[in-house]
């Protein structure tokens, strides 16, 4: 087995490598990627830890085969050899590239893009491991059959909760493809969204994922929504189950904001819920909309074994009882959100409820909401609660 495949490098760069590893280094002429030989070097267990693309090779066909090696060989990583800058990064990352090296690489340059292969290979086992012990992590699908009904309020200050709880242990993903506005509801400037994560190398790497993810100020990763309608139309219901997959083996508490009613989007997600939080307004539209879309899950066998029945906006003053509400339902509610001022400044100013800490009826809901899916997170959440009040 060769350590290392190197395609159009010069001999020196081929001596530099075998220099730093200790294993064999196998270098291909660039004419190798037209003969179709480079796959077959990837196939089965003896493919090589890393592939080095020189200077001979053009950087689209670099990139074109890097994505290839993604789908063929995860556990190889793709090296490609060329003079550095932001943008070439950025597109590199994307087709699946891990390491950009200049063609002026020292020894020591070489050696720690070798360790990085090593380690990312290491992560990849680690990772493996992990996959079986998914099903014991929390994947909280919040949906509802209307739009405007709070779902991404909910969700957001949810996941606030959960990684409140535990630093590094919650992903907020923002699968309203089209016009999702999480990065909004807290004030984040995403450097990438939905469409980056799941092409190329962040697809199938959970090193390379994790470094597509926002970070808020709080200790949550958030997949923000794509920034334009038609790129995010553009993601599939089949890299929704990956990413979901990928993020679930990773993350304690995966949350999912959805789009309004049911796209392949959302039962793609749903297929791999453990829990549902599926809201309502409180009007006859909302309420006929939430038993419908109630039943339609019910029949798809699609209602995880933990489902959070939740009406926003709770008011006497549409003439709507609660008690004929759950009737027409054919289902208790778990929780009523009632309408308050609070809302619309949090959502204005980007700074969710359970952030701000305040006593309003909304903020005790959500963190009612909190202790429903993790009762451990909101039992962390009041003792970090009393100790404040404590000290002050």
């Amino acid at each position: 087995m060769s350590t290392v495949l190197t395609i159009g490098a010069d001999a020196d760069l081929v001596a530099r490598f075998t220099e730093a590893g200790s294993g064999d280094v196998l270098a291909l002429r660039a004419d190798a990627l037209t003969e179709g030989v480079v796959l077959h070097h990837l196939a089965g267990p003896d493919a090589p830890a890393l592939v080095v693309l020189g200077p001979g090779v053009p950087l689209a066909d670099s990139f074109a085969l890097a994505g290839q090696v993604d789908g063929a060989a995860p556990g190889t990583s793709v090296v490609v050899v060329a003079v550095a800058d932001p943008e070439l990064w950025i597109e590199a990352m994307r087709a699946g590239v891990r390491d950009v090296l200049s063609p002026h690489a020292s020894t020591a340059d070489v050696t720690a893009v070798l360790d990085r292969a090593t380690a990312r290979a290491e992560a990849r086992r680690a990772a493996a491991v992990a996959a079986p012990l998914a099903h014991t992590r929390r994947v909280v699908v919040v949906a509802g059959p209307k739009g405007g009904v709070g779902k991404t309020t909910v969700a957001t200050n949810l996941a606030l909760g959960l990684a409140g709880a535990e630093p590094g242990s919650t992903v907020l993903v923002d699968l309203d493809v089209q016009f999702g506005d999480v990065a909004s509801a807290l004030a984040l400037v995403p450097e990438y969204t939905l469409p980056d994560t799941v092409r190329g190398a962040a697809s199938n790497d959970p090193l390379v994922l994790k470094t597509f993810l926002t970070r808020h100020s709080s200790g949550l990763h958030v997949v923000a929504g794509s920034d334009s309608p038609a790129a995010g139309d553009a993601v599939t219901a089949a890299e929704v189950a990956r990413l979901v997959d990928m993020l679930s083996a990773e993350f304690r508490y995966v949350v999912v904001d959805t789009a309004a009613g049911l796209t392949d989007h959302t039962l793609t997600a749903l297929e791999r819920a453990t829990d549902l939080v599926l809201i309502g307004s409180m009007d006859v539209p909302g309420v006929r909309g939430l038993r419908k879309e109630l039943d339609v899950l019910g029949e798809l066998q699609l209602v995880p074994a933990h489902r959070h029945l939740v009406l926003n906006g709770g008011s006497s003053a549409g003439g709507l009882a609660l008690a004929d509400i759950e009737r027409t339902v054919g289902a208790t509610l778990d929780l009523v959100l009632p309408r308050h001022a609070a809302v619309p400044l949090s959502t204005n100013t980007g700074v969710p409820l359970l952030l701000k800490g305040g006593k309003d009826p909304v903020t005790r809901g959500l963190q009612t909401l909190v202790g429903r899916v993790a009762p451990a997170a909101a039992a962390a959440n009041g003792r970090r609660g009393r100790r404040r009040v404590g000290a002050r």
